[in-house]
């Protein structure tokens, strides 16, 4: 029988329509606000084709449910469900691929963002002369509503950084309101970092060329319903996005952390090993403690810091830790090893240290982040 290659076309018998725009959400507890989400988008997109596509960082209050429940009835919502990874960032990288639509929003779903601005934006793009449309809170006509100081004070700390990666001068490179065209997207993607919660500013830092932009005012209005997800680390992994986009191109930043935290995990090792001695224990017993609580000691920092994005929880944390302090231990063979070799070819000490400390701290990396920190499977 011969084949006929498909063409795009519809089966026999089904209508077809192309999506003109997706809406890409990320979501984490967001299970009240997904259906209102959705309603006002039937009411402000109405004459464009569009879908919705949350992406959900395993949801504990039913949100890919809520999402699931929705598709059933209404073929423009679609839910991505992520199992085991987080990230606002990621998660609207993974959104804006898993869609064919040419052009693409990206908005939060706590209501916060003022969807009625989406077809301003829409026409703004069909016009041909530009790659993106931001919507921002520090142009005329727009503001913060009722954020409070603080938090208007770290936005406007963190847009003056913004500027050592992004030299566009955008008001509101922090806003995580946009749309885009696919191909600034396409061009962009390879080289965007995925950390933290910024896509745009990593957007415009990762484009090999200058983007041709506008901002349209809009007002942040108050959440209705849930928590905030901002909390304490918020600063810490938009200072990664930033060191990332500086020196990232020459050496992974979350390398230059982890062996900071190994410096530091020395130096648990020799206090704690100070402790024990001063308490009278044998030395072999001292270090032995000492070493597992240096271990113990970098797994939670890295936990903490360097794979943010990927901590553990629960029975993941506790095989996550055994595996650290195995692959620790056999990075610790291997440190003496090689600096024996290079000792015993007639190098200084410090520099067969050194090449010893390194060797190790290279094969620690590999092992936690394919290991320890690996993506769930």
């Amino acid at each position: 029988m011969d084949a006929t290659p498909y063409d795009g076309g519809a089966a026999p018998g089904q209508a077809w329509s192309s999506r003109q725009l997706a809406v890409v959400v990320p979501t984490l507890n967001e299970s009240a606000n997904v259906p209102v989400l959705v309603g006002l988008l039937h009411e402000v997109l109405a004459g464009i084709e569009w879908e919705v596509l949350f992406v959900d960082d395993d949801s504990r209050d039913g949100t890919p449910d809520v999402v699931r429940r929705l598709a059933q009835t209404d073929p423009r919502v679609r839910c991505l469900q992520r199992i085991g990874r987080r990230g606002l960032s990621s998660a609207c990288i993974e959104g804006i691929l898993a869609t064919s639509a040419p052009v693409v929003a990206v908005m939060d779903a706590d209501l916060q963002h003022d969807e009625t601005l989406l077809p301003q934006m829409y026409a703004a793009l069909a016009g041909g002369d530009l790659d993106i449309v931001v919507a921002s809170r520090y142009i005329p006509g727009g503001g913060t509503g009722d954020l409070d100081a603080k938090r208007v004070a770290i936005s406007g700390l963190a847009t003056k950084l913004s500027r050592l990666i992004v030299k566009s001068d955008l008001a509101d490179p922090m806003s995580g309101f946009f749309m885009l065209r696919r191909e600034v997207f396409s061009g962009a993607v390879r080289h965007l970092s995925g950390q933290g919660f910024k896509i745009l500013l990593d957007i415009f830092a990762s484009s090999p060329r200058k983007l041709r932009f506008r901002e349209l005012a809009f007002t942040f209005r108050a959440r209705r319903f849930g928590e905030s997800k901002l909390d304490s680390m918020v600063a810490w992994e938009y200072l990664m996005l930033i060191a990332d986009k500086l020196v990232g191109h020459i050496i992974p930043v979350r390398f230059v952390l982890f062996a900071l935290i190994g410096g530091l995990g020395v130096v648990v090792n020799l206090l704690v090993l100070r402790a024990f001695l001063g308490l009278g224990a044998r030395f072999s017993v001292a270090e032995t403690l000492a070493t597992i609580a240096a271990m113990v000691c970098n797994f939670m920092l890295n936990n903490k810091f360097t794979y943010r994005d990927r901590r553990l929880k629960g029975a993941r944390l506790v095989r996550g830790l055994v595996t650290f302090c195995v692959g620790c231990s056999i990075g610790a063979v291997a440190n003496i090893g090689i600096a024996g070799e290079v000792f015993g070819d007639g190098s200084s000490w410090w520099l067969a240290g050194l090449a010893g400390a390194l060797i190790g701290a290279v094969w620690n990396y590999a092992i936690a982040s394919t290991y320890t920190w690996g993506r769930a499977k």
